[in-house]
C-alpha cells in the first residue's frame, strides 16, 4: 500500500500547474529582464505569502506562522505523529531567478495537490515550508528562518539586524503580523519524522553529467577570512620598483601562495574564492598603502577545512599580514536512511541520479540539526543561478516534483 500510493501521489504530479505557478510566483518582484527581485518580508514579499496562503486554504491545509515569520501549510495526516517536512524558500537575491528556493516551495505545493487528487490519505502530516530570509540579501545572517526554527534563542538577536534602509528585522516581522493577524502560532513541540529539500542544483555539475536528479548526501564546510596587507603610499611614477613597499604586490603574492595550498589540501573537491577587494587610496597614479580582501574556502572534508586554517595561519604570519575570521560552518551529513529514501524514489520513477554534495548552503543544512534531513537537486541550465537567466528544464522540474511526491508519501506512512 505504501508504495503504491507513493507511485500514485507522483503521477499525480499535474505539469502544467505546476509550471504555471512557478510564473504566477515570479510575477512578485519581476523584472524587466525576466529576473525577480523579492526581498525577504519586504511588501513584494506579503505579497507572495499571501498568494501561498490562499493557495493552501484552496487546498484545504491549515496555515501556521512563527516567531521569524516562517509559514507552515499543513495537509493532516490519519494519526497525530510528528510531520514529515519539506520547502525552502520565496526571497530572492536582487537579480534573482524564478527558481531558486520558490522552486521547492512550488513543488511541496504540487505534491499537496496531487494528494488531494489522487485521494490518498496519508499517516503522518504533511507541512510544506516557506522559510524567511534564506539568501540573506535584506537581513544578515542568511537562513534566519530555518536557523531560528531549530534555535529559537536566536530570534532575539536576529531581530535588531538592519536592512539597508534601517529597518530592524523586527519591524518587519511586525509587519508581517500586521499583514496577516489571523494566523495563529506553530509551537515547535515534536521533533519532526524527516526533512527534503528540493532545489535546483546551482552549479553544472548534473548537466555535465547528463543526469536529471541529484541525491544530495551533504552541503559543504566553508570558511570565510579577510586578510589585509600593508604598504606605504607613494608616488607611481618617481618611486622605483626596488623601493617600493607595495601593499596590492604583497596582495597578490599571498592569495597565489593561499589558492596553491588549497588546492594541495583539497584537490579537486576545493572550491576557493577571493571576491571582495578593498584598496587604498585606489588611485590610479598612487602606490597601494593597504589592501584587504576576502577568501571563500568551501570542503566537504572536516579534516581538510581544519588542515588549511593552520596552514594559512602560518602563510599570514610568514608574511606579516593580518587575518580575521569572519564566518565558519562546518560541513553537514544528511541522514543516511533519508538519502537512501530520497535515492529509492529516483529508482522507483525510472530516473538516473547521482550522489552530489551541495556546494551551496541551504535551510536543509539547520534542519538537519532538528530531523533527519537530505535534498534533491535537479539540473540548472548551465550552472547558472543568482541570475535572471536561471533556467531548468521544464521535464526536469517536473520530475523533481514527482520523485518528491514519492518521497514525501513513502516517508509520511512510515510507522512511528
Amino acid at each position: 500500500m505504501m508504495v503504491d500510493d507513493a507511485l500514485k501521489a507522483a503521477a499525480h504530479i499535474n505539469a502544467s500547474r505546476l509550471l504555471e505557478s512557478v510564473e504566477t510566483l515570479a510575477r512578485f518582484g519581476a523584472r524587466e529582464d525576466g529576473g525577480v527581485d523579492r526581498p525577504a518580508l519586504s511588501p513584494i514579499d506579503i505579497g507572495a505569502r499571501r498568494f501561498l496562503i490562499d493557495r493552501a486554504a484552496a487546498l484545504g491545509c491549515t496555515v501556521r506562522t512563527d516567531a521569524c515569520a516562517n509559514l507552515f501549510f499543513r495537509h493532516p495526516g490519519l494519526e497525530d505523529l510528528p510531520p514529515v517536512m519539506t520547502g525552502s524558500h520565496v526571497d530572492t537575491q536582487p537579480t534573482g531567478g524564478k527558481l531558486d528556493g520558490s522552486y521547492g516551495v512550488l513543488a511541496g505545493f504540487e505534491c499537496l495537490a496531487a494528494l488531494n487528487d489522487a485521494g490518498i490519505r496519508t499517516r503522518r502530516p504533511l507541512e510544506v515550508v516557506a522559510w524567511t530570509n534564506e539568501e540573506g540579501t535584506r537581513f544578515q545572517p542568511g537562513a534566519m528562518g530555518s536557523s531560528a526554527f531549530v534555535d529559537p534563542a536566536l530570534i532575539e538577536r536576529y531581530g535588531r539586524a538592519q536592512d539597508s534602509d534601517g529597518i530592524s528585522l523586527d519591524s518587519a516581522l511586525a509587519a508581517h503580523r500586521e499583514a496577516f493577524p489571523l494566523l495563529q502560532t506553530r509551537v515547535v513541540d515534536t521533533t519532526a519524522h524527516a526533512f527534503i529539500e528540493l532545489h535546483i542544483e546551482q552549479g553544472p555539475l548534473l548537466e555535465l553529467a547528463n543526469v536529471p536528479l541529484g541525491v544530495v548526501s551533504g552541503i559543504q564546510g566553508v570558511r570565510w577570512y579577510a586578510v589585509r596587507c600593508r604598504g606605504i603610499a607613494a608616488h607611481a611614477g618617481t618611486t622605483p620598483m626596488h623601493a617600493r613597499h607595495d601593499a596590492m604586490t604583497l596582495a597578490v603574492a599571498v592569495r597565489a601562495e593561499i589558492e596553491t595550498l588549497a588546492y594541495q589540501l583539497g584537490g579537486d573537491d576545493t572550491r576557493i574564492t577571493f571576491g571582495r577587494w578593498t584598496v587604498v587610496p585606489n588611485s590610479i597614479n598612487t602606490i597601494a598603502s593597504e589592501v584587504t580582501f576576502t577568501i571563500d574556502f568551501r570542503h566537504p572534508d572536516a579534516v581538510v577545512l581544519s588542515a588549511f586554517d593552520r596552514q594559512l595561519a602560518d602563510c599570514v604570519s610568514r608574511h606579516a599580514v593580518t587575518l580575521a575570521a569572519l564566518f565558519t560552518h562546518a560541513p553537514v551529513d544528511f541522514a543516511p536512511a533519508v538519502i537512501q529514501r530520497v535515492a529509492d524514489a529516483c529508482e522507483a520513477l525510472g530516473a538516473p541520479s547521482r550522489r552530489i554534495t551541495s556546494g551551496a548552503f541551504h535551510d536543509a543544512m539547520y534542519l538537519a540539526k532538528h530531523c533527519p534531513s537530505a535534498m534533491l537537486f535537479v539540473p540548472s541550465r548551465g550552472g547558472i543561478s543568482h541570475n535572471p537567466l536561471e533556467a531548468t528544464d521544464d521535464d526536469h522540474l517536473v520530475l523533481g516534483a514527482r520523485a518528491l511526491a514519492h518521497c514525501l508519501v513513502y516517508l509520511c506512512n512510515e510507522a512511528p
